[in-house]
């Protein structure tokens, strides 16, 4: 399916070194915020206070966090859990604390804040509603070590995975590039939560392993244009079918990427606190593997000296029989 169809190849290798400069200073402006202000980890990471309430009736979240931070609890995560009544509540450790009293003093915030009333009136005019305890839980260091190395063990798995992947289907020279390009738009993203020092949980760390596998997708479907290119047409030299390759993809590339960056926007608009980081790696990653399975795989692959000889082998002329 097509919404439009490009007649005349766009010369995306003409400007490939530009491209590839491009690309090349983004990487390692992400890799210098890395280095230089690290990620912002959240409580699964970095340890704290893990609890669970109910209220008789559907509480305003953003008034919960208003008055938790007003209390003095830095970035407090709060989110329905199950239902609208049920609230998940995640506070980061601090220095000084005694874990053992972080939950009395986030039951004493929440029972200031009235289910759906303003938190300046609610003393004065109604009653708090009072929030049940289900459960606290106390997330240690220890955990957060676990989980921060089982999660760059994952992605060290579906990295290798993929690499393993393009070069069975198609060659190294290929593996190479989608993986050199995939790891691109993984430092790229978590470049933007260094310089914005936006919250990296594990909905974030699922994001990236989603942007790993979904980038692929996108530099595996140029890949088998180039590939069926080379058989097909003859005369065309290396750059040109890699032009060829991905002009002949641009409308399935805005159909699947627009599709699903409606799905995502919608989740960044409509989805609250809980989802707006996660929905915000997903459209940088969109973005950014859009670029560089266009315009970073496809230019490597060419510098790595992709040729037609490598796809279509050389007719073997059978010998006549001598009698």
């Amino acid at each position: 399916m097509e919404f439009f169809r490009i007649r005349k190849d766009i010369p995306f290798m003409r400007h490939a070194l530009v491209f590839n400069i491009i690309s090349l200073i983004t990487f390692l402006l992400a890799v210098f915020f890395l280095s230089t202000k690290g990620l912002h980890f959240s409580v699964e990471f970095t340890g704290g206070t893990l609890m669970e309430v109910s209220y008789a009736q559907a509480p305003d979240l953003r008034q919960i966090r208003q008055q938790l931070e007003s209390d003095g609890f830095v970035d407090p995560q709060v989110q329905n859990f199950g239902s609208s009544r049920d609230v998940l509540i995640r506070v980061p450790l601090t220095k000084g604390a005694e874990s053992s009293k972080v939950g009395e003093q986030v039951m004493a915030s929440l029972m200031k804040v009235g289910a759906g009333a303003d938190p300046k009136v609610v003393q004065s005019k109604a009653p708090a509603t009072t929030p049940e305890l289900k459960r606290v839980e106390f997330v240690g260091p220890q955990v957060g070590k676990e989980l921060a190395e089982d999660g760059a063990l994952a992605l060290l798995l579906v990295v290798v995975g993929i690499m393993l992947y393009l070069a069975f289907r198609f060659e190294w020279r290929f593996a190479l590039s989608a993986i050199i390009a995939n790891m691109h738009d993984v430092v790229i993203i978590l470049g933007f939560f260094a310089f914005f020092q936006w919250e990296f949980s594990l909905p974030v760390l699922a994001a990236v392993l989603a942007v790993l596998g979904y980038s692929v997708n996108e530099s595996v479907v140029v890949f088998d244009r180039v590939r069926e290119t080379f058989k097909k047409k003859r005369g065309m030299t290396t750059p040109q079918v890699l032009d060829h390759a991905i002009t002949s993809t641009i409308s399935r590339t805005i159909i699947t990427h627009g599709s699903t960056q409606m799905m995502v926007t919608s989740m960044l608009i409509f989805g609250g606190a809980a989802l707006h980081y996660f929905a915000l790696a997903l459209t940088i990653g969109i973005l950014f593997g859009i670029y560089s399975s266009v315009l970073v795989a496809s230019p490597l692959v060419m510098w790595l000296g992709v040729s037609r000889e490598q796809f279509v082998k050389p007719k073997v002329e059978k010998q006549e029989a001598v009698v």
